[in-house]
Order: C-alpha cells, then sequence, then structure tokens
C-alpha cells in the first residue's frame, strides 16, 4: 500500500507493506483523515515531543529514528476480518474508532506508532471491539472529525458547568471550535470567543459563538466581564464582604492555544473564582505567577483526550445534526498533498481543517 510517511523529518510518499489483521483485528480502507495540530508538532517538533511524552509517563510514542505513519482522525470502509472477530460489521460498512489498536495485550497508538501506520496509510488494522459504525448516511470526511470534536466535547464536560456560568473561549484554532460546538450542546450561553484570526473568529459564529472578540481591538475579559455583570453589580470590596447587591455570573475560561504566555495572560485577565481549563497543548517549557492564582482563587484543571462513551457520543452529535462540521473541512488532498498541507495549515485565513484522502 502507499502511505504518507515521516522519514527522517520530512514527508515522503512511500509503498510500505500491507497490514495483516491480527487476532481480534479488522482490515479497514483508509477513506479520510484529518491533519490534527498534534501532527503539525510532532513533524516539527519532533524528538521535543517524543521527550515531552516519554518523561510525563504518558502512553509510549514513535522512535523519532524510525518512519512513522501519522494520522488519527480517521473514517474507514471494512474489508476483511481477522482470526478471533465476531464479524459483527459486514465488509463495505464505514466505521471510526478511536485512534488505539490491540494486538494481544499491547494497546497501540494509531497515527504515533512506528509499527501500525496511521490514517495517512491506504489500510490500517483496526480493533474490532473499538469499531463504530457511522449512521445516518454521515459523509465519511465528516465522520473522520469525531476525533477532534470527541477531544472538545471531554473538555466541556470536564468543566462541570452549570447554566449559570459564562464560558470565554481563547483561541479559535480546531481545538476551540470544538469545545464552541460541545458549549452550544451543552445550550451554556453567552459563549465568548477570542481569536486574532478574522477567519476563525467567523468559523466561532458558525460554530455556535454568540460574541466573536478580536484581542487586538479589544480585552476578551472585558467582553466577559460586560455579558457576566448584572445590573446593579456592586464591584467594591465592602460589596463583596458584605455580600451586597446582585453577583456576577461564573467565569470558565477554556485555554484553546497551547502556546508559552497564554496561562499568564488568562490568570492575569480572569476574575476572582474562575475556572480555567487548559485544553491546547503547550510542547514548550511555560512560566506563570501563582500568585495571581492564589490572589483570585483561580481553579486551573488540565485535560486531555476523550472516553470511549465521549468520542462515540461525539459521532452521533455530528451525524445527528447537533454538530455542523462542514464549515471546518476547508481542504482536501491526496498522499502527495500532504507534505504541502501541514505547511498551509500555518496560515489561520486560509485553513481549519484538511482532509486526506490516501486513494485520490
Amino acid at each position: 500500500m502507499r502511505a504518507a510517511i515521516f522519514r527522517k523529518g520530512d514527508l515522503v510518499v512511500d509503498a510500505i507493506a500491507d497490514p495483516v489483521p491480527a487476532a481480534g483485528q479488522v482490515l479497514v480502507k483508509t477513506l479520510c483523515c484529518g491533519i490534527c495540530g498534534s501532527d503539525l508538532h510532532a513533524a516539527k517538533y519532533t524528538r521535543q515531543f517524543v521527550d515531552v511524552a516519554n518523561r510525563s509517563g504518558g502512553r509510549p510514542v514513535m522512535d523519532p529514528d524510525r518512519d512513522v505513519v501519522f494520522g488519527h482522525e480517521f473514517c474507514c470502509e471494512v474489508m476483511e476480518h481477522g482470526p478471533g472477530t465476531a464479524t459483527r460489521l459486514k465488509p463495505g460498512t464505514l466505521v471510526c474508532s478511536m485512534p488505539l489498536t490491540l494486538t494481544g495485550n499491547d494497546v497501540q497508538a494509531i497515527g504515533y506508532s512506528n509499527d501500525v501506520a496511521g490514517g495517512f496509510a491506504q489500510y490500517m488494522p483496526l480493533a474490532e471491539p473499538l469499531l463504530l459504525e457511522v449512521p445516518n448516511g454521515l459523509p465519511a470526511a465528516h465522520a473522520a472529525l469525531t476525533e477532534p470534536i470527541a477531544v472538545g466535547w471531554h473538555a466541556v464536560l470536564q468543566a462541570r458547568l452549570t447554566p449559570d456560568d459564562v464560558p470565554l473561549v481563547i483561541g479559535c484554532g480546531p481545538v476551540g471550535l470544538a469545545v464552541i460546538a460541545g458549549l452550544t450542546i451543552r445550550n451554556v450561553h453567552p459563549i465568548i470567543a477570542a481569536d486574532f484570526s478574522p477567519a476563525r473568529r467567523a468559523l466561532a459564529l458558525r460554530m455556535g459563538a454568540d460574541i466573536v472578540v478580536d484581542p487586538a481591538e479589544t480585552s476578551p475579559y472585558k467582553s466577559w466581564h460586560d455579558a457576566a455583570t448584572p445590573a446593579g453589580y456592586d464591584a467594591s470590596r465592602r460589596a463583596r464582604l458584605l455580600g451586597l447587591g446582585p453577583k456576577q455570573r461564573p467565569a470558565v475560561i477554556f485555554e484553546c492555544v497551547g502556546m508559552p504566555g497564554v496561562i499568564q495572560q488568562i490568570m492575569d485577565g480572569a476574575p476572582p473564582w474562575a475556572r480555567i481549563v487548559v485544553v491546547g497543548v503547550c510542547m514548550e517549557a511555560d512560566r506563570f505567577e501563582p500568585f495571581f492564582g492564589v490572589v483570585k482563587q483561580l481553579n486551573l484543571q488540565f485535560v486531555l483526550g476523550y472516553t470511549a462513551e465521549e468520542f462515540a457520543a461525539s459521532l452521533h452529535h455530528i451525524a445527528e445534526g447537533k454538530i455542523d462540521v462542514a464549515p471546518l473541512v476547508t481542504g482536501h488532498v491526496g498522499l502527495a498533498g500532504v507534505k504541502g498541507a501541514f505547511v498551509d495549515l500555518a496560515n489561520p485565513e486560509r485553513h481549519a481543517k484538511i482532509i486526506v484522502e490516501p486513494w485520490s
């Protein structure tokens, strides 16, 4: 089969061996696979990516000196069943899966394994118990976005929202847009979203944001204050001490940028008692001043990934029309276009999500 391979710091198209499904696995044909920001990080900061993953005690990732086929946001077609499978899904069935496969007692991370090719390859061996049938005739390119949407849904659920909260989303790349979609499903409004990119702000509105802010012109925290502050609110220390007058609605701030300095900026701008949910993945060392968190009594929470239940729910949110992912898909490429797509995704005015079609 053919694949876009990350080899010695470069992306090349080459032939590799077709996978043979092991016990409990199903051979699938990759129809579509999204390019994730994590793929861009892994390609640009490869050794740092591997080093941080290993030191953090997370799941093992690839050996940077060996070939690896990225791609973990995929939709596939069932081709054939390996030994020991229940054959519950017929050949030709469209499926999604969490980006994991099982080989005996070993769990392999699809997209960051040297031994199992990811979604930038034409075939993959996936674990039958993890396969989800794509419902409602959902197009493969839309079903492939289940994985990034699940990241946002997980972050929203972990935030333990109440109807009184006023959420603020900092950063409207694919992760921030998925968070906005999740907030819309939870019906927590108004949703305020901030990004320097006009294209991303437009997408934030399409995904359900009520107020969008250009931080170069307006402080996102002032916008939050204006939306969360009732008439007659008294900000004085005396009023807070004695519990006088109406109260501000609680703040939940989602950090969806993943760059050094952003957490400190949020802690600086956040109101007292805000809950900060860090969804963006920063690959570099960062620093912040704990005194801001102490004085304001901030809650700082980090989240990652999703559960199997959240992944399945996200697929159904898309299939049932609760989340319209069509605006997120801004480009399609074949294997030969993957290298250029990694470059193009650096421009937020051009692209949100590029879909790789390995058979094009």
